[in-house]
C-alpha cells in the first residue's frame, strides 16, 4: 500500500519546531514535503501596496536558506517555489500526487482571500485542505466579549486572553525529524535563493539586532530570559539599553512561535528571585498580549488595512508637507531623538518601540500628516513588518484606532529627557553631534556653532500641538 503523500505550505511560520500546522501534517502521513512560494503580490506588490522592505526580504531569505537545510536533515524537503499560490500549488501537488495539503492560517485580508481560491481549487481537484492556527496563543474565534463581539478595547481584550491562556498553558512540540523525502524524478524546479540573496538591497544585516532563522531565534530567545527579560521593565523603555527581545522579526514570519516564547517566560518565571523581576516578566506577557490584541483586531476588522477605526478621522484636515515627510524618513528634522530613531530605522531595519511612539506621535502631531504616510514608510523600511501590528502601533499613536484615549501627543524633549537623559542613543545614530552636551541634544536647542551642518528644527513643538489640536476640534463631533 502507498504511503499517502501531504504538501505543507509554508507562509508565516519558518521552522519545524511547534508548528501547529506542519504538526497536522505530520499526523497524516510521514511523507510530507515543505514548500514555500515567493508570492509577486507579497514580494514585489502593486504600487498601490508598500515594496517589502529590503531588510525583511533579507530577513526572509536567509531564514528560508536555513529552514531547507532543516528539512534535509529531517529526512524529507523544502521546495521554493515562484508564482502565483492559486496556480502554483495545485499544481505542485498534482505534479507530486500530494492527497492532502496543509498550512497555518492567516490574519491579513489578502492572505485570507488568497487561501479562500486556493482551497477551493484543491477542493475541486479532490484533495484535502487541513488548516490550524499556529500564529496566535488563542484563536481569534475563541476571544469575544460577553455580547458576542470581537474586542475593541485593549484592557478587558487582556484579561480575557491571559485567562485562557493561563487555563490552558500552551505546550511546545519537537521538530519533527523522520519524515519521507520525495521520490526522485517529481521534484520540479526550485528558485535559487542564493540568487536572491543578493538582489535584497539592505546593507546593514550586520547591525540589525533581529536575527533571521529558526536556530537564531531560540538563541536569542534564550539569551533574552536568562538575562534582560528579568529587568524588562524599565529598562524596556530606554533605547540607549540592551533591554528588548528583539524578536519581532521572528515572531512575524514564524522563525519563532508565540507559544515558545509564552512558554520561555513561564520558565524564566519559576527562576525569578523577586517582585519586580516577576513583574517585568508579567509586563513582557502583556506585550505579547498587546501582538495578540493588533492580530486579532485586524482579523476581526480588515477594514482597519484601509484607514482608520473611528470614523471622523476620515474628516481630518491634515497638512501633509511633502518636504517635511522626506526630512521626517530620512532623520532630518532637527530634533535629535527623531532623527536618531528614524537613522536607526533607516541603517539597521529596525527601530526600539519607544521611539516608533515618539517618531510616530511628531510626524503626526506636530508635522500633521496623515498617519498612512508613516506607516508605509515603517513598512518599507522595517526588518519587522507586520501589518497588524503596524496599522496598530500607527493608528494608536494617531488616536484614530481602538484605543478610549481620544488624544495622545509625545513632546520629543520630555520623551529624550526620560528616556535618554545622557543622549547615549542620540549620540549613537548622530554622530555629528557627539561634541553637544546632553542638555542640548535633548531640548533641540543646539547652537548654530554647535550644528556644524546638522538642521535646524523643521517646527516648534508648542505651536504645532496647539494647531493640532484646534484641526482636531473641527472632527470632533
Amino acid at each position: 500500500m502507498t504511503t499517502p503523500r501531504v504538501l505543507f505550505w509554508h507562509r508565516r511560520d519558518l521552522r519545524l519546531a511547534d508548528n501547529l500546522g506542519l504538526v497536522a501534517a505530520v499526523g497524516i502521513s510521514p511523507a510530507v514535503t515543505g514548500v514555500y512560494v515567493l508570492d509577486p503580490k507579497v514580494i514585489d506588490p502593486p504600487e498601490q501596496l508598500p515594496p517589502m522592505a529590503p531588510a525583511r526580504l533579507w530577513f526572509l531569505i536567509e531564514s528560508l536558506i536555513e529552514l531547507q537545510q532543516r528539512w534535509r536533515e529531517a529526512g524529507s524537503r523544502l521546495l521554493i517555489l515562484e508564482g502565483d499560490p492559486v496556480a502554483v500549488l495545485p499544481q505542485l501537488a498534482e505534479q507530486i500526487g500530494a492527497e492532502s495539503v496543509v498550512w497555518n492560517r492567516d490574519v491579513e485580508p489578502y492572505a485570507r482571500e488568497r487561501d479562500r481560491q486556493v482551497a477551493k481549487r484543491l477542493q475541486a481537484d479532490g484533495r484535502t485542505v487541513v488548516v490550524d492556527w499556529d500564529q496566535l496563543l488563542i484563536a481569534p474565534e475563541l476571544l469575544k466579549t460577553g455580547a458576542g463581539d470581537p474586542y475593541r478595547v485593549y484592557g478587558p481584550f487582556l484579561r480575557n486572553w491571559r485567562g485562557q491562556v493561563q487555563a490552558k498553558p500552551p505546550i511546545c512540540v519537537e521538530a519533527p525529524s523522520d519524515l519521507l523525502d520525495l521520490e526522485e524524478g517529481v521534484v520540479p524546479d526550485t528558485a535559487p535563493l542564493d540568487a536572491l540573496l543578493g538582489s535584497h538591497g539592505f546593507h546593514g544585516s550586520e547591525i540589525c539586532p533581529c536575527r533571521p532563522g529558526e536556530s537564531a531565534a531560540l538563541l536569542q530567545l534564550s539569551s533574552f530570559c536568562d538575562g534582560a527579560l528579568f529587568g524588562y521593565e524599565p529598562d524596556r523603555n530606554f533605547p540607549g539599553v540592551v533591554g528588548t527581545s528583539y524578536l519581532s522579526a521572528a515572531l512575524s514570519v514564524g522563525t519563532l512561535s508565540p507559544r515558545q516564547a509564552w512558554c520561555a517566560a513561564l520558565e524564566a518565571r519559576e527562576q525569578a528571585r523577586s517582585d519586580e523581576q516577576r513583574h517585568a516578566i508579567g509586563v513582557w506577557e502583556q506585550e505579547l498580549g498587546w501582538r495578540e490584541f493588533y492580530q486579532q483586531a485586524l482579523f476581526h476588522f480588515p477594514e482597519l488595512a484601509d484607514g482608520p477605526y473611528r470614523e471622523q478621522w476620515r474628516r481630518f484636515p491634515w497638512e501633509n508637507n511633502a518636504d517635511w515627510f522626506e526630512r521626517w524618513k530620512e532623520g532630518q528634522t532637527g530634533m535629535p531623538i527623531i532623527d536618531a530613531a528614524m537613522r536607526q530605522l533607516n541603517q539597521s531595519g529596525w527601530m526600539h518601540n519607544r521611539c516608533r511612539m515618539i517618531v510616530a506621535s511628531f510626524l503626526v502631531k506636530d508635522l500633521i500628516c496623515d498617519w498612512r504616510w508613516g506607516e508605509r514608510a515603517f513598512m518599507e523600511l522595517e526588518v519587522d513588518g507586520d501589518l497588524a501590528a503596524n496599522n496598530g502601533g500607527w493608528q494608536w499613536s494617531a488616536s484614530s484606532g481602538m484605543d478610549p484615549k481620544p488624544l495622545r501627543i509625545f513632546n520629543p524633549a520630555t520623551q529624550a529627557s526620560k528616556f535618554d537623559a545622557d543622549g547615549e542613543y542620540i549620540r549613537r545614530w548622530l554622530p555629528e553631534l557627539r561634541h553637544v552636551s546632553s542638555r542640548d541634544l535633548i531640548s533641540g536647542e543646539i547652537g548654530a556653532l554647535e550644528r556644524r551642518g546638522y538642521p535646524e528644527p523643521l517646527v516648534e513643538h508648542k505651536r504645532q500641538q496647539a494647531q493640532f489640536k484646534a484641526l482636531y476640534a473641527t472632527i470632533r463631533g
